[in-house]
């Protein structure tokens, strides 16, 4: 079942269809299954309409010859845009517009940092829009690697609990800046000291494990591609369109800030961000997606990382 459905990610569905016979109410139930689901009623029959929506926006998109990315089926695949919104993009945009300059980077060599061992695994952020947590931790983990030599996985649910005096709101939102505040007067402690949950909970004791001692804020997309050549930062994006990508270089967003990640590469022709949906469950390039260079989804409008 997970393997049949990891092909529809990068093959159009429609040839998948001639291809197996299988219609699209079998590929629900099969997706169902694999994702361990399951609606009774009138529930099942609204999610299974979405879900054949968005296999057909999938199918189009795919037979298009000049699309730069596919589309595929993932566990997003029966919810409504506004749900997806709603429950995963947890971003708080900043009032500071000051931040967003929109210049392109002056390109002189690749920067990948998902080979130099400062990256912990894709995390699972889960049906909570704690996004902020973990791109402030994935930019903590990497600066902690540098410091110490060794790469802690950090805590993204003692930054939900505890650092709501400094403007972040659990699963409902926050700021990757509020994050290195908070754990800057704080410190942060492990994952498996205060184990993630997704779900909001109050403050429990902890010893810090790591302290940064500030954080910077970036201008514009030249300055980010600088800042990037010395550590991962953490970015907001505007996500809205994200829940069907599969692969491929990503062109089609606004600059509605809604999401936080961690940007650990670019190139010439796009820009690597790391994200917080998990491996497992079909989205993404292994849970990164690569959007095209340039301000695309806003990216350089507010990046920042610890000190």
């Amino acid at each position: 079942m997970k393997s049949i459905l990891a092909i529809i990610g990068s093959v159009a569905l429609a040839t998948y269809f001639v291809l197996h016979n299988k219609t699209s109410s079998g590929l629900y139930e099969s997706w169902k299954v694999q994702h361990g689901v399951e609606f009774l009623g009138e529930e099942d029959s609204f999610r299974r309409a979405i879900f054949e929506e968005n296999m057909r926006v999938i199918t189009e998109h795919n037979a298009k010859a000049d699309a730069t990315y596919k589309m595929g089926v993932n566990q997003f695949s029966a919810m409504t845009s506004d749900e997806f919104v709603s429950t995963y993009l947890g971003y708080i945009e900043k009032e500071d517009k000051l931040l967003g300059i929109s210049e392109d980077f002056e390109y002189d060599a690749d920067i990948d940092w998902t080979d130099k061992g400062v990256l912990t695994d894709i995390k699972d952020q889960g049906r909570c829009g704690s996004c902020w947590a973990f791109s402030a931790t994935g930019a903590l983990e990497a600066m902690a690697k540098a410091k110490t030599g060794e790469l802690p996985s950090l805590s993204e649910q003692q930054l939900v609990d505890c650092s709501r005096s400094y403007g972040n709101m659990g699963c409902n939102g926050g700021l990757m800046d509020s994050a290195f505040k908070y754990t800057r007067d704080h410190g942060i402690t492990t994952e498996s000291a205060y184990p993630y949950t997704a779900k909001d909970g109050s403050c429990k004791s902890f010893t810090s494990a790591f302290k940064n001692a500030g954080f910077t804020d970036v201008r514009g997309c030249s300055n980010l591609y600088t800042a990037l050549a010395g550590r991962p930062v953490s970015v907001a994006v505007d996500a809205t369109n994200w829940s069907r990508y599969s692969s491929g270089v990503f062109n089609n967003c606004g600059t509605r800030l809604n999401h936080g990640v961690l940007l650990v590469g670019a190139t010439d022709q796009f820009w690597t961000i790391k994200n917080s949906w998990s491996t497992s469950s079909g989205w993404g390039e292994r849970g990164f997606i690569r959007i095209s260079r340039g301000n695309t989804c806003g990216l350089c409008n507010q990046p920042s990382y610890p000190n």
